[in-house]
């Protein structure tokens, strides 16, 4: 845990680092005072709970964990827009967990979870902001220009439905990460391997139309992680592969990079994650 001064300076909350109760966390989902980890790792492979104090301080919550099988491979871990459900990818095996929250912070497993994605590699996934019951998922692993985005209900206690009998394809390879137009009509897939960004529209029923991809100005640079800005006008992304970070002009559905991008990383950055305030 750290915390932000007033001058962005980051310092170690005083209790320091806390135990994962894991091996490998990969991924974390906050929803005010709860928080949970996704935790890698043949052997101690599992999502965990905690609580956030008001001191900035995390401590275990007493019977969150819910184990995970070797082989796994967590990846994503997010809660809805109302804190109420939490689902987690496993890459691994290509299944997704989904839980209802309790009111304690627990978590308590839908029926028949976990349920098959509709594409190898569940990798990028997010609740709509307009729709806390609608879950959009990338499938990252299908192989050359077989990536696709697969699109979910959410059922009150946790039952994930396809809204689609097929994924929405979108010809690029390996959708790793997905973001969301803040106000729930676009959605952009980042696809790793081929240094793009796929746009889909929205529907109202959760339903996705490909709009065509944007190509990145430099190719072969591992497009990662991406957010959006608080307004919402610009898309940033992660250029693992280039050291740099990207920037795209949003209008509606369409992408257009800035004539800056992408600006370089300090030497030697291995940037992976963004945050965007």
């Amino acid at each position: 845990m750290l915390r932000i001064k007033h001058d962005g300076e980051l310092g170690l909350v005083s209790a320091g680092p806390v135990s994962s109760n894991g091996n490998e966390p990969v991924s974390i989902a906050v929803h005010g005072r709860l928080v949970y980890v996704a935790n890698a790792g043949n052997g101690a492979s599992n999502y965990t709970g905690f609580t956030l104090g008001h001191d900035g301080r995390l401590q275990p919550l007493a019977g969150s964990t819910f184990s995970l099988p070797d082989g796994s491979t967590p990846g994503d871990v997010l809660f809805n827009g109302s804190g109420t459900s939490l689902v987690g990818m496993r890459v691994g095996t290509s299944l997704i967990d989904s839980f209802v929250v309790g009111d304690d912070g627990r978590l308590t497993a839908a029926p028949a979870s976990p349920f098959a994605a509709q594409g190898p590699g569940p990798f990028g996934s997010e609740f709509r902001p307009t729709d806390g019951d609608q879950l959009f998922v990338s499938n990252a692993h299908g192989g050359t220009e077989a990536g696709t985005v697969s699109a979910f209900s959410v059922a009150d206690d946790g039952t994930l439905s396809s809204i689609s009998a097929l994924p929405f394809a979108d010809h690029q390879t390996a959708p790793c990460w997905v973001e969301i137009s803040h106000d729930g009509r676009y959605l952009f897939a980042v696809n790793t391997v081929s240094s793009s960004i796929s746009r889909y529209e929205i529907a109202d029923s959760g339903s996705l139309e490909l709009l065509g991809s944007t190509p990145f100005n430099k190719t072969g640079t591992g497009a990662e992680d991406a957010r959006l800005d608080p307004d919402g006008d610009t898309l940033w992304v992660v250029e693992t592969g280039a050291g740099a970070v990207s920037g795209l002009r949003v209008h509606r559905g369409a992408l257009s990079e800035l004539p800056s991008s992408p600006t370089p990383l300090p030497s030697g950055a291995k940037a992976f994650g963004i945050v965007v305030t």
